[in-house]
């Protein structure tokens, strides 16, 4: 057995709870107007985002639904690094875009990967 390899489990849980945390305050902020950011209730990508971030948050941190809510929210946030931070430079830590990046690549290896233990899905017998 691989030194670590009896957490993988565990360790994939806590990323997908804390992807979704931390996913969660970002839709917040563009629904509701919250943590410090005006609510953006316009006909925009921007607005979007609000709900995808918010709701597709919860559902990941919960474990419902949890790979289309990852592939969707991917989608966005690639979306979101092109759209807002690679145009100004190709380098994300030039055009302050890593967060996008990580939230892209996370996201994708939860689609990829499934909810892990400790999930509805997984209660429900969905991978």
């Amino acid at each position: 057995m691989a030194f670590g390899s009896k957490y993988a489990g565990v360790t994939h849980a806590a990323l997908r709870i804390v992807m979704g945390f931390l996913f969660i305050p970002h839709g917040a902020q563009k629904l509701f107007g919250v943590l410090g950011k005006e609510a953006d209730w316009s006909f925009s990508l921007h607005a979007l985002a609000g709900p995808i971030e918010f709701f597709g948050g919860a559902l990941i941190m919960i474990g419902l639904w949890t790979r289309p809510a990852a592939f969707i929210a991917s989608g966005s946030m690639a979306a979101a690094y092109w759209l807002a931070h690679g145009s100004n430079s190709f380098l994300p830590i030039m055009n302050r875009g890593e967060l996008a990046v990580i939230f892209c690549f996370v996201l994708l290896f939860l689609w990829a990967n499934g909810p892990g233990p400790f999930s509805i899905d997984g209660k429900l017998g969905r991978k």
